[in-house]
């Protein structure tokens, strides 16, 4: 596939980013309209944003996008919402493992890249309510393009009712494009987000694919976005309905234990974490997804 699909692309990266737009709003939002309960006297958190650049091994332009963190707000004690669009040449070790998951021939003799997406983590002062993970994003080389992603939810303390919501947004909007892709999806993301070394998943799971392309460009760019747009209504009602309950020191020692198992995921397992520092990409944005505070025992 030599195209280099220019206005897919545009459309692509202008989506993620409006998306990130509607996402920091919300969250912001969520700390205005925080009045009672546990830091409810605290200033409403916003979002600090700095521009990333990305430049090739010649100092040329490599693309770049937004970082924006809060921290230390009412409802969010950590959350950063990253869009990028990044272009140039896979490295040796990236091809090795592009071509080897991905069968794609001719990777060594044209490694040339473009990758857009959006990253989202978002780690709360109430330990009542649930940290998540949202990825949506579109890859492509000379050799193919695909799209992945997904959102997972990741509470220290569980409730049935929140992972049922959770789900039950994720499967409406999946719907949409057919009934076989929620139950797929879902048992995927039980396997991606499953931490062999502890032996338990990371959470209470959500929706995950990677490699999306069924060769209709359009129909699998409406897909993704419908994923990306689950995301608001699927989170923003947990976080209201819990985020003003009383907690002690059990529930906060719960919390930080569970960041620890958070950490070691992303660390050690997560793809879009290497992919990000082995492509030179912000380490800052790369490790965005990081807890402020973990425990480990």
């Amino acid at each position: 596939m030599t195209d280099q699909m220019d206005p897919e692309k545009q459309q692509a990266s202008a989506w993620f980013r409006n998306l990130r737009d509607q996402i920091v709003t919300a969250f912001e939002g969520l700390e205005d309209s925080h009045s009672d309960g546990p830091f409810s006297d605290q200033e409403a958190g916003r979002f600090e944003v700095t521009e990333t650049r990305r430049a090739s091994e010649d100092g040329s332009d490599a693309g770049g996008g937004l970082m924006s963190v809060m921290r230390g707000g009412r409802v969010f004690e950590k959350v950063g919402v990253n869009v990028s669009t990044v272009f140039g040449t896979l490295g040796e070790r990236a091809q090795k493992a592009m071509a080897a998951r991905k069968g794609l021939p001719g990777m060594a003799d044209d490694p040339r890249f473009w990758a857009s997406g959006i990253s989202l983590v978002a780690h709360m002062q109430n330990p009542h309510c649930p940290a998540v993970h949202m990825n949506t994003r579109m890859f492509w080389t000379p050799h193919g393009w695909w799209f992945g992603g997904g959102s997972d939810l990741n509470p220290c303390l569980e409730y049935d009712e929140d992972t049922a919501h959770f789900h039950g947004v994720q499967k409406e909007h999946c719907d949409r494009h057919g009934s076989a892709h929620f139950p797929r999806l879902k048992e995927w993301a039980d396997e991606y987000f499953y931490i062999p070394h502890r032996g338990r998943a990371r959470g209470v799971g959500g929706i995950f694919l990677d490699d999306h392309n069924t060769g209709d460009w359009a129909a699998d760019f409406a897909f993704i976005q419908d994923i990306g747009k689950a995301f608001l209504p699927a989170y923003l009602p947990l976080v209201e309905k819990r985020r003003s309950s009383d907690f002690g020191e059990v529930e906060k020692d719960a919390q930080l234990v569970h960041r620890g198992l958070y950490a070691e995921y992303n660390l050690v397992y997560d793809r879009g974490t290497k992919f990000g520092l082995e492509t030179g990409h912000d380490a800052n944005a790369v490790l965005m997804s990081l807890p402020p505070m973990a425990k480990w025992v």
